[in-house]
């Protein structure tokens, strides 16, 4: 019979991050793509995989158009996932309710944004989850997903 150092160990090898897409992103390469690029958010997805398998660590991508649902993801990560990675769209600028999600799992949040947006509409330069985040990636176009999953697999180790 194992001991119970080995049982805990045995549990859950590799480490799992959370990627969370908000509002229109699933319109990503038709939506404005002199804003936003011609990448899609299946491009965002391979993307993500490619950069978590690389790391040795999975990746669980979402989007949604519904905050509700992205709510009850963000509660239901807390002791499944070891970080999020989150581009919350518009939420992140309006979204008290998303923010006060984000801290109940206890993980590393990273936040995601394909754009500038300090250099866009005034009010996309205040953000909810950046007071809250472990890092923050902007303007680097979907290559910002990738350095996100890196950090992120560097900050669980």
């Amino acid at each position: 019979m194992p001991d119970r150092k080995s049982l805990r160990y045995a549990r859950r090898v590799t480490s799992k991050i959370l990627v969370l897409n908000g509002p229109n992103l699933n319109t990503l390469g038709i939506r404005q793509p002199e804003v936003y690029g011609t990448d899609t958010l299946a491009d965002v997805v391979a993307l993500c995989e490619r950069v978590a398998a690389g790391r040795g660590v999975e990746v669980d991508c979402r989007q949604s158009n519904h905050e509700g649902e992205m709510i009850d993801w963000i509660h239901a990560a807390r002791g499944v996932f070891d970080a999020i990675v989150i581009n919350a769209g518009a939420w992140t600028h309006t979204s008290g309710a998303l923010r006060d999600a984000l801290v109940i799992p206890e993980v590393p949040i990273f936040e995601v944004h394909i754009t500038n947006v300090h250099a866009r509409e005034e009010w996309r330069h205040h953000s909810f989850i950046s007071p809250i985040a472990s890092g923050i990636i902007v303007g680097c176009g979907i290559a910002g997903y990738g350095y996100a999953i890196d950090r992120a697999a560097d900050a669980i180790g």
